[in-house]
């Protein structure tokens, strides 16, 4: 077991497959960011098909805080415990759809490292990602880039979050840290778009944007636990009392 893949033992948004995967379901990022591409097209209808969006500029929002959440969760954590960087620039890393939300698995080409730290981080995960991902996205929906920024954050928060939430954890108070020197001087200002906090012993994320899944046929009546349409002093009272949160 590589220090990578021991990841997941923390949750399984960290699982991460090493080498190049084989099967016509994998999409190589690389393909997903191109102008309109049939592969973002493809995620965008999975995600339209499970919700019931009733917009193209919800479907986006709610695409974006699935995906960030996840395809460079693992990433994420191994730079906010060692300091390492992942080599997952987007010809290096695949995605596979799943039936609904979000994406059944992660690949990586394999588990090399990229020379830097932070900077080199920013670009793997945001410049070169998620960030020209949320330009595709804006450019074909019309959803407001910052509202598109905003499921970027909220998903790279949960690539800290998540470690203090399963049996095996990370120390909250280390992982607040950490995600506080990445958020601080992300590109795309994602440090103005939420934060993460203490609640019951865990990380949560208090979002600044909505991502509209509420709108939606299977979200009705429904906000997301971090949801900026709820004042932040009730969140965080669900948070601490433990309630069921809707997150991504």
């Amino acid at each position: 077991m590589t220090a990578v893949t021991a990841l997941a033992r923390y949750a399984p948004r960290y699982k991460l497959e090493i080498g190049e995967p084989t099967g016509s379901e994998w999409l190589r990022v690389d393909r997903i960011l191109e102008p309109d591409g049939p592969e973002l097209t493809e995620l965008l209808k999975r995600d339209n098909d499970a919700s019931g969006h009733r917009s193209a500029h919800a479907n986006a929002l709610s695409f974006m805080s699935f995906y960030a959440g996840r395809a460079p969760a693992t990433a994420l954590l191994l730079w906010a415990l060692d300091g390492r960087v992942l080599d997952i620039r987007p010809h290096n890393l695949w995605v596979r759809p799943h039936d609904g939300h979000g994406l059944a698995a992660v690949a990586v080409r394999s588990a090399s490292f990229l020379p830097g730290s932070l900077q080199a981080l920013y670009d793997v995960v945001l410049r070169q990602h998620l960030l020209p991902l949320s330009e595709e996205l804006h450019r074909r929906t019309r959803a407001g880039l910052r509202q598109v920024y905003g499921g970027v954050a909220a998903g790279c928060a949960m690539g800290f979050c998540a470690a203090t939430r399963e049996t095996v954890t990370v120390e909250p108070e280390y992982l607040l840290e950490r995600w506080r020197t990445f958020v601080a001087k992300a590109p795309g200002g994602l440090a103005r778009l939420g934060e993460v906090e203490i609640a019951a012993g865990k990380l949560v994320y208090l979002r600044n944007t909505c991502c509209l899944y509420y709108t939606s046929e299977a979200g009705t009546g429904t906000l997301c636990g971090s949801c900026c349409l709820t004042p932040r002093d009730q969140r965080l009272t669900a948070y601490e009392g433990g309630r069921p949160i809707l997150t991504v």
